[in-house]
């Protein structure tokens, strides 16, 4: 169980520093997609790789923000109306289900 735990918490640290990214100019990786997390005025830029895109959790969150969003995103890009910690959360688990 403490190994078990060990490796999602360390695939969470890596997961959330391979996936965040402080400016908006870096050049997205093949296979992957920028996303928008947060709420209101604070969000923060993520790096998706596209095959989080099948996941049934993550099908979720795209249709809540096709929901409130439309095609209109107020970024300019993909954005997820849920907490950060709720996106790291998912993506961490998702990262680790391999």
């Amino acid at each position: 169980m403490a190994i078990r735990m060990s490796r999602v918490l360390q695939s969470s640290k890596q997961l959330l520093k391979s996936l965040s990214h402080s400016s908006n100019n870096v050049d997205i990786p093949k296979g992957h997609l920028a996303v928008y997390v947060g709420e209101r005025m604070q969000k923060r830029r993520f790096m998706v790789p596209v095959t989080y895109l099948s996941h049934p959790s993550f099908q979720k969150l795209l249709r809540k923000a096709e929901e409130e969003f439309g095609f209109e995103h107020p970024m300019g890009g993909l954005t997820i109306p849920c907490t950060e910690q709720i996106f790291i959360d998912l993506a961490s688990r998702r990262s680790t289900s391999w």
